[in-house]
């Protein structure tokens, strides 16, 4: 059987990352409409931008989705139609909406454009995907909640209707933005694309007792070195609960207080029962490996997420799953050196999610609320090219003697760095960081790439 490619598709947060999703092997971006999008933080994408961006990638032959899907109060309703007719009028292959109210909106309006139904809606089974086709929607981007089973009973029951999965990036512990946590720290609305992912920030607990007249929680005492694991241990010592009893455990009815790392002095009550704390991290999802059978289901678009990521990461995410999809539809088997180059990606951990079904521990990290490059970091890009040289734009520290990795979309290749110059010509040991310019010995071909620095493998262990 010939597999039929699926679409490749990368977020764009920028006219440049755009440009590199597409040479890196994209097939097509999506970028977001500021006021209704859920990034409506970091966005270079005006009207402007989103104009230029559908002319440019309709010459190049690709496409360009716009996602303008929040879940819209009445204010913004009353303004969405005035505000997106512009954007119609650019063009775009099709607008990204989770909205009921908005799509039917759009729909009676113009009712040729093309919507996509956003992760937002959750679209978790074959039905709901047949009731937005009978609402004119043409593709349905699935939860990520869902299996690779279900994904596949969705494609026999649903077969004339587009699907799209996402395969990498951030993953939200809620089902696909539907959180509180951003609103009741922040005041920062998740589906009014202000989410400032309180899951991922750094608590200390402290232990709190419930103050009898007011209901208050009061901190107990002020130990940083308290922690869950104590408290259960602690009540263990005058507990021993056993199997079928019904008896709850004393740690399930401790109140705690979390103290966040940038609030220092400010405790939040929080509950802990026997499942658990529900201040959670996910890992990042990664699922390179799986392409292949996401082709042999039927799925039309393969996702990544990451408007707000680096244009290293656009660039290596684009050219891994797109060797990823080549060799799946030329019956090749998968190569896990495209996994090794996603470890070079700052990450809080890889899962596939719930593609594959794991003990709950695999999708959380429990370590670290931010990102850790494991293999590779991005160091800079080439600028320009003179006489054998390249000019270099720094973005983290490197030296001489330092392996590099020249990535670009004709191939990459190796580079153990010999000598440096600074932009005076000056010989130099050392690269500090953005935002310099230095000259490295390098063939003009590769004007345009990104380089990386390769971690040695005890630097890595």
């Amino acid at each position: 059987m010939t597999l039929k490619a699926p679409e490749l598709l990368l977020p764009a947060g920028s006219l440049e990352k755009m440009r590199a999703a597409y040479d890196f092997g994209a097939d097509a971006v999506y970028a977001g409409q500021p006021r209704y999008s859920l990034r409506a933080r970091n966005n270079e994408f005006r009207l402007e931008q989103i104009a230029q961006g559908i002319g440019e990638a309709h010459a190049r032959g690709k496409k360009f989705f716009v996602t303008s899907n929040l879940i819209a109060h009445n204010d913004k309703v009353r303004t969405y139609l005035r505000d997106i007719e512009p954007v119609i009028e650019c063009r775009p292959d099709a607008l990204i909406m989770a909205d009921p109210g908005l799509i039917m909106m759009v729909k009676e309006k113009w009712p040729e454009t093309e919507i996509h139904l956003s992760v937002q809606a959750n679209t978790t089974n074959w039905a709901t995907v047949k009731f937005w086709q009978k609402m004119g929607v043409t593709r349905i981007i699935l939860s990520r909640e869902l299996s690779l089973d279900e994904i596949e009973k969705i494609r026999q029951e649903c077969p004339d209707m587009e699907i799209e999965v996402f395969v990498h990036g951030a993953l939200c512990i809620a089902y696909s933005g539907r959180c509180l946590l951003s609103g009741y720290f922040n005041r920062r609305d998740p589906n009014q694309g202000t989410c400032t992912n309180a899951c991922r920030w750094e608590y200390k607990t402290q232990s709190a007792a419930i103050d009898p007249n007011t209901g208050e929680a009061l901190a107990q005492k002020l130990d940083k070195g308290f922690s869950f694991e104590q408290a259960r241990d602690e009540a263990d010592a005058e507990f021993t609960s056993t199997c079928g009893n019904h008896q709850r455990h004393p740690a399930a009815e401790q109140v705690y207080l979390i103290e966040e790392l940038g609030r220092p002095g400010e405790l939040m009550p929080i509950m802990e029962d026997e499942h658990g704390t529900y201040i959670l991290n996910s890992k990042d999802l990664r699922a390179i490996e799986y392409v292949e059978r996401l082709a042999q289901i039927g799925v039309d678009s393969l996702k990544i997420e990451g408007r707000t990521k680096s244009l290293y990461y656009v660039a290596r995410t684009a050219q891994a799953y797109r060797r990823a999809i080549d060799d799946a539809v030329a019956g090749r088997p998968f190569n896990p050196a495209l996994i090794t180059d996603l470890e070079g990606l700052a990450n809080r951990g890889y899962t596939t999610g719930l593609l594959d079904r794991r003990p709950a521990n695999d999708y959380q990290n429990y370590e670290t609320g931010h990102s850790v490059a494991h293999r590779s970091q991005f160091v800079g890009e080439v600028r320009g090219a003179a006489d054998g040289w390249v000019e270099v734009e720094t973005k983290n520290r490197f030296a001489v003697g330092d392996t590099l990795e020249v990535i670009h979309p004709s191939g990459n290749q190796m580079l153990k760095l010999t000598e440096m110059r600074n932009s005076e010509g000056q010989p130099v040991d050392v690269a500090q960081g953005n935002p310099i310019k230095v000259w490295i010995p390098l063939e003009a071909r590769f004007a345009g790439a990104l380089l990386a620095r390769v971690f040695e493998p005890e630097a890595v262990a």
